[in-house]
């Protein structure tokens, strides 16, 4: 193992195994590890609680909530929070073909746009969804899309700008990242929580069909003003509808810029199933979504392996609690879906015998396509200064100084109002 268990603390040993660092920053580390039950991989972020303040606290707080909040297929899976003096540990679901920003990067001059459709569409799919819920993301980028080849989708991630929102009512905290922050976050503006999104989606679908982002100058201070006139070029072999569904997204005028209903809709979507070919029903959203012969399958296993006992379980999938019980059913659950999809008309068993060794898993040190580790730039991770220099239009501080060779490291624009923060006034610690 690349980590012993005494490296970390005991509410987390002995429940999952953690490996190989997938992605760091300064108040959070992402890392491989198995879920010991059912041997099932997963994806735990390590927060350090010890180095929030009481703003990088409530926005820890809201990410949470959003991601307890949002479960829809294009959205990376929370299925655990483990909460101790000094860490808290979102356990996610794992992604096996790593993110968009290296799969552009793969494609020089963009995909064809018959793929950019598929994966912009579910992408839309997702944000759809979160806005239906007064959920607004504020850092989309292909850095937090990413891929899960086995279930035929792309789903969104990084939750740590999002918060919620009331129709009509304005946001005021600046954050994101440069690149794909709209005009009006960078001034300092209020700003309108839907507009901002669908900016960012607009600089997703541009770096899709064209291979880079819209606004890249020499330094950050051009592209600033590259975004603030809205000032950019569509190669000539990009489809007339795919100009113009970028143009629609963006706008400088947040009033004229499309909605998502209108995005949908518009002609260069038409015909695209943002739904996988396989309509795979993994992640779970509801124990209620599994037949009552599976969901017995689960619970005999669960009982025997001395997880919980049956009213416990029904319990805690009632009250839809992230604790170590849901997560064990929902883990087994969507092994048991993947199994029927693997192999049609073979009933699953009953016996007690998930956590054994060798019962279908694959072996930590077996690589994963799960991109290079990265810095966490999104959310509370990349919170490291309060020391917030001003440029001509408006804070940001430049978290991760761009290079040469890594054009993903781009500038952060952190929380610098405390308007919308959720634990304003009510000290560092929340209830996860």
């Amino acid at each position: 193992m690349a980590a012993s268990k005494s490296g970390y603390e005991g509410k987390i040993a002995g429940l999952y195994d953690l490996d190989r660092t997938l992605g760091k920053g300064h108040f959070a580390v992402v890392k491989l590890a198995r879920h010991v039950f059912t041997g099932q991989l997963v994806a735990v972020k390590v927060i350090d609680k010890t180095k929030l303040d009481s703003m990088a606290a409530g926005h820890l707080l809201q990410e949470v909530r959003c991601m307890k909040l949002v479960q829809h297929p294009n959205v990376v899976r929370l299925y655990e929070v483990i909460d101790t003096q000094t860490k808290l540990y979102l356990i996610l679901e794992l992604g096996d073909g790593g993110d968009m920003y290296d799969y552009i990067m793969r494609h020089e001059g963009g995909v064809s746009e018959d793929l950019a459709k598929v994966h912009f569409a579910q992408i839309v799919c997702a944000i759809s969804y979160c806005h239906r819920l007064h959920v607004v993301h504020r850092d989309l980028k292909p850095e937090n899309v990413v891929f899960f080849r086995q279930q035929g989708t792309v789903k969104l991630t990084d939750f740590g700008f999002s918060n919620r929102f009331q129709p009509g009512t304005m946001l005021m905290t600046s954050c994101g990242s440069l690149a794909y922050s709209a005009p009006e976050i960078l001034l300092g503006e209020e700003y309108d929580a839907p507009a901002v999104d669908v900016w960012s989606l607009g600089v997703i679908l541009y770096m899709l069909v064209c291979g880079q982002p819209p606004f890249q100058e020499a330094n950050d201070s051009e592209t600033l003003i590259m975004i603030m006139d809205c000032r950019y070029t569509v190669p000539a072999r990009i489809s007339p509808e795919c100009k113009d569904l970028i143009s629609r997204m963006l706008q400088r005028d947040p009033l004229k810029r499309a909605s998502l209903e209108e995005i949908e809709s518009h002609p260069w979507l038409n015909g695209v199933d943002p739904l996988p070919t396989s309509r795979t029903t993994v992640p779970l959203t509801s124990y209620k979504s599994i037949s009552e012969e599976e969901h017995e399958i689960i619970i005999q296993a669960m009982t025997c392996g001395h997880i919980a006992d049956r009213d416990t379980i029904q319990e805690a999938l009632e009250a839809d609690r992230y604790n170590h019980i849901t997560a064990t059913y929902f883990l087994l659950a969507e092994r048991i879906l993947r199994e029927k999809q693997d192999r049609p008309g073979q009933t699953p068993s009953a016996e007690c015998n998930w956590a054994e060794p060798g019962q279908n898993r694959r072996p930590l040190s077996e690589p994963l396509d799960l991109g290079r580790p990265r810095e966490l730039t999104g959310g509370v991770s990349m919170l490291s200064s309060p020391e917030i220099p001003y440029s001509a239009v408006g804070p940001y501080k430049d978290f991760t100084e761009r290079t040469e060779t890594d054009s993903r490291k781009s500038l952060t624009i952190p929380i610098n109002r405390e308007e919308d923060n959720p634990l304003s006034g009510h000290g560092v610690c929340g209830h996860f």
